[in-house]
């Protein structure tokens, strides 16, 4: 049987991280301003999608995975660790 969540509900291993290093960012960058970042990459995403991947509400593609690692200058495998 396939597991598509994690014990506590939510949809992806990387949406604390995700935030976790938004924040770090220079001038605590916002959900808006990554969204835009991410636009700059080429990275269809708004404010409700990054929202929605950091509480875990949404699945994050290995495309976002890549992108997202990228635009907060950490690795993929950080971003998926415990």
């Amino acid at each position: 049987m396939f597991k598509n969540k994690m014990p506590d509900g939510k949809l992806n291993i990387a949406g604390a991280k995700v935030a976790k290093f938004r924040m770090a960012m220079p001038g605590k960058v916002s959900q808006n301003g990554l969204a835009k970042l991410l636009q700059l990459e080429g990275l269809d995403v708004n404010k409700n999608a990054i929202q929605q991947m950091e509480s875990g509400q949404r699945f994050i593609t290995d495309i976002e995975l890549k992108v997202l690692a990228k635009v907060l200058d950490v690795s993929v495998n950080e971003l998926l660790s415990d």
